[in-house]
């Protein structure tokens, strides 16, 4: 994570309302580096739909292909990320790992294991010590609660300059309905997402596979859309969660006309968060030292690259 924040960063940060049905908690579990936070706990409601869109590289991480496994029963009761290190080219000590993580976790959550989803990001082949989740997973739980999204974006941060997040509201029938996101990946930026990880939240009741269907649409013109050096990584992950406590009618196929304006909220907050990702890659890092050495004011940077 960078102290110099990029040029290109946003000048306002999008207040995150709760959404029902999903709660965190952050923890700083040692990861990598001491007295940051490194650990995000997502708690999510009895019933909550799961939708996945993952790195096509074939050397995915382990948290990849464990999230790919237990995407088809379209569930999802738990959300483990942690930064730090990515749990990739780890062998069977990253599957033994990802195992642990989701048994504690679970146990915690009072859930099944395969309830639970994981996502890692950081150093790539080293070993991911998950008995570092097990000294906060009980406190993540206890501590969970509706709201914190800037937080939970600032816990998945590696090299980025700045947390992202976006939001928007829809109309599904004649109940509101909110859509949160969080996101974070700055370097290694290629189409089908590189290094990057996402997660959208939504109290929208709508089907998982209607959701995956909405997702995979939704991120085909703007995470897939995004190149910065060319670099696939092992851990691209972008996962939506529906949680169905907003009141509004259930929705069993994406095509259902009634989802219209959610088609176009959704598409309006996957686009914020990549382009959020393009703002603080390594391009804009130039312009940081740029900044920083006095060259150019920070709002002539911010024209410089916007013009580029």
């Amino acid at each position: 994570m960078s102290t110099a924040v990029s040029p290109l960063a946003p000048l306002h940060v999008p207040e995150m309302p709760a959404i029902a049905g999903v709660r965190l908690a952050t923890a700083a579990a040692g990861i990598r580096y001491a007295g940051r936070t490194d650990v995000l706990l997502v708690l999510l409601d009895e019933g909550t739909a799961a939708a996945g869109v993952f790195t096509r590289s074939k050397c995915p991480s382990a948290p990849v292909e464990w999230c790919r496994a237990h995407l088809k029963k379209g569930k999802a009761r738990v959300l483990v990320v942690n930064s730090g290190n990515a749990n990739a080219f780890t062998g069977k000590s990253g599957r033994d790992a990802c195992k642990f993580t989701a048994q504690i976790a679970s146990r915690a959550a009072g859930c099944k294991p395969e309830d639970v989803f994981l996502a890692s990001t950081g150093v790539i082949g080293e070993p991911l010590k998950a008995q570092a989740f097990e000294g906060v997973m009980e406190g993540l739980v206890a501590r969970a609660q509706a709201g914190d999204f800037l937080a939970a974006a600032r816990a998945i941060m590696t090299t980025d300059t700045f947390p992202k997040v976006a939001t928007a509201t829809a109309k599904i029938g004649k109940a509101t309905v909110t859509i949160n996101g969080i996101a974070k990946g700055a370097g290694m930026i290629a189409p089908d997402m590189a290094t990057m990880l996402s997660f959208v939240f939504t109290d929208a009741a709508i089907s998982s596979p209607a959701l995956q269907s909405l997702l995979k649409d939704g991120a085909d013109d703007t995470f897939n859309a995004v190149t910065i050096d060319g670099d696939t990584s092992t851990s691209d992950t972008l996962m939506m969660f529906a949680s169905g406590q907003s009141g509004a009618p259930r929705i069993a196929r994406a095509s259902d006309p009634r989802l219209k304006g959610f088609k176009k909220a959704l598409h309006a907050v996957l686009a914020n968060l990549s382009e959020q990702i393009a703002r603080d890659g390594e391009g804009a890092r130039k312009l940081v030292e740029i900044v920083v050495e006095g060259a150019v004011s920070k709002a002539s940077a911010r024209r410089i690259a916007m013009s580029i």
